[in-house]
Order: C-alpha cells, then structure tokens, then sequence
C-alpha cells in the first residue's frame, strides 16, 4: 500500500491543481515538448536524471552536460532503453571549473541553433571544506557560480530563440529550503573562503540562497529588457538522494535519516516541480518566483532582497572574469 502523502503531510493540491505527492509525469501529462531544446545539468543521477527522463519522454531534445563522457552515456543509453525515440545529447562539463562551463558554452552554442529551457539542477551539499580550480568554496562555486556563468554564456542563445520561434524561453534554478539559513552576509570571498568559520551545511544554504536571487535578478533584468524569457527558482523537497552522501558519513544522521525516510518524497515527486516550471502552459509570463510542491511560495525576506540580489550579481560577475585567476587574498593559502 502507497503512502497518502496529501493526508499525511495535511496538504490539498494548491492553486495549480498539484501539490506534496504529484510526480513529474503527472504534472506533464499532455505537453508535446518535441519542439523544444533543452539543457539539463546534474542529470547523471538523482531527480536530474528523472527530470531529463520526462523531458525526454514528452519528446523534446535534451542535452546532458555531466563531469565525464563516460558518466553521461551510461545515463543516455539507460534512457534510450526506455525511450526509443528519445533525442539526447552528452556532453563533457565540470560546473566547478569555469574553464570547463566556458567550453561547453562556446560548443554548445556552435552546435545547436536553439536553446528554449535551461534547468540549473546540480549540486552538492555539505561536503568538506575545499577550493575550486578558481580558488572559490567548493559548494559555492559549484552550485551558484558555475551556473552563473553557464546561464551569462547561454543567454543570447535563448534571446534569439525566443525572437525566432516566438516561444517563451525558462531558467530554473534549484535552490532549496536550506536558503533559509542564511542571511546574505556571505558574499564576500573572504567570508566565503575562510576555512575555520567554515561549516558544511552553513555554505550549502549560502549557495541555495544565491540560487534564489539569481532568479529574481535574471527576472528583474529579462523585465527591465523587455526580451521573453523567464527565470523562477524552486524547493525540490527533501528526497533521498546522493546529494546528501557527505552527510550521511555521521551515524546519528544516517540513522535520523534512515527512521524519516519512509516520510520523504520519491524522485519522481522531487523532479515534480522543476518539471512543471518547464513545462507546464500554466506558468506562462510567470517569472521572479519562488515554488514548492508545484505552487508558489514565499522565501525568506533575504531571498526577495532585490538590492541584495544586485550585489550578489555584481559579485559573481567579479568571480567569472578573472580569468581563472586566483585572487590574491588567496594565494599560498592551502587549498582544503
């Protein structure tokens, strides 16, 4: 017998005819996407890897960017398998080099002539203290800066396919309800880079923060612009994946989390909301948002700070120009 998780988390179907058990093929049920182009990073696993699958499955072309060729084909072939027909594409980044997003920038947008959605989806969480190649916080560099520049490199791609199809162009960024302990101080590289005030899940809602304003500040621009694109930014919900591997190396935590893993979501519900962000008609023109369960939400007051997401902007431009220079308040600093 299934669990009754509308009844069990006390929750009815929101505004958007959805909610807590809805699952990714549910909430596309209908949508040819076979005319839409489509990136997906973080799909070698997890609610990224459902997430292509439906994608695929209601037939648009999606392209999987993954850290290896040899990861990404294992994830190809697997759905081909199960899609026949399906039209997908791997090719090689690594979102913590910039180096790596600036080439698969420059070949993505030489070998595809229209790009409609881009799903900011990888991360990962609460690892031990590291840099990356650039000298930035692991997690930070991963989870916001990388899709930072990924989504800067992109953006005249998905302008002009939505000037050529007339088809509204969407960025979803997954942040996560982890955005809600932090309070937007971090965005400095010293803060961001000092390893002994350095705590793993502190620098995870750091990044799930910047996700958020990301969104709002790409939407406030696309506006102030007047091109037809969107971005909106999502809480997947808290569902057992590998994403949470650093955590579980902790036995209390691994046994908390084994006693409440009957009560998570499955993947199929994780990749539920990002799915609908896609794809789904009824979130046409709607951009600046934040959802969970299929509905909109509201974030932290951190979250809707606009003059903060400016900042954070100005920020990560200042980290994607240094031409993978690293800054000299870090030199000669040990890199983990």
């Amino acid at each position: 017998m299934g669990i009754n998780w509308e009844w069990l988390c006390g929750r009815r179907r929101g505004p958007s005819g959805f909610g807590v058990a809805s699952t990714a093929e549910e909430v596309t049920a209908g949508v040819d996407a076979s005319h839409l182009t489509v990136v997906v990073t973080g799909a070698t696993n997890g609610i990224g890897k459902e997430t292509a699958r439906v994608l695929a499955l209601r037939g648009a072309e999606v392209i999987l960017p993954t850290r290896t060729l040899e990861s990404g084909m294992k994830v190809k072939e697997g759905l081909a398998e199960q899609i026949p027909n399906s039209k997908l594409h791997v090719m090689e980044m690594d979102l913590s080099s910039l180096d790596s997003v600036r080439g698969f920038a420059k070949s993505f947008n030489s070998s595809f002539r229209h790009l409609n959605v881009l799903i900011n989806n990888a991360g990962i969480m609460s690892c031990p203290f590291e840099l990356s190649k650039d000298g930035i916080e692991l997690q930070f560099a991963t989870n916001h800066v990388g899709h930072f520049l990924l989504t800067n490199l992109l953006l005249d791609k998905m302008k002009a396919t939505a000037r050529e199809t007339g088809l509204q162009g969407r960025i979803i960024n997954l942040s996560s309800i982890s955005h809600r302990g932090s309070d937007g101080s971090c965005f400095d590289l010293d803060k961001l880079n000092d390893k002994s005030k350095y705590r793993p899940f502190t620098a995870y809602g750091h990044s799930k923060l910047a996700n958020i304003l990301h969104a709002n500040e790409l939407s406030r621009r696309f506006q102030e612009e007047g091109c037809n694109l969107t971005a909106n930014s999502l809480h997947p919900g808290v569902i057992p994946t590998n994403l949470g591997r650093y955590i579980l190396t902790n036995g209390v935590l691994i046994s908390i989390f084994s006693a409440m893993k009957l009560f998570l979501k499955n993947i199929p519900q994780g990749a539920a909301t990002s799915c609908y962000l896609e794809l789904h008609p009824g979130v046409k023109d709607v951009s600046g948002k934040y959802f969970a369960d299929c509905n909109e939400v509201s974030p932290t007051a951190v979250a809707r700070d606009v003059d903060l997401a400016k900042k954070l902007w100005e920020f990560s431009e200042e980290l994607t120009i240094r031409d993978g220079k690293v800054p000299s308040v870090l030199e000669g600093q040990d890199r983990r």
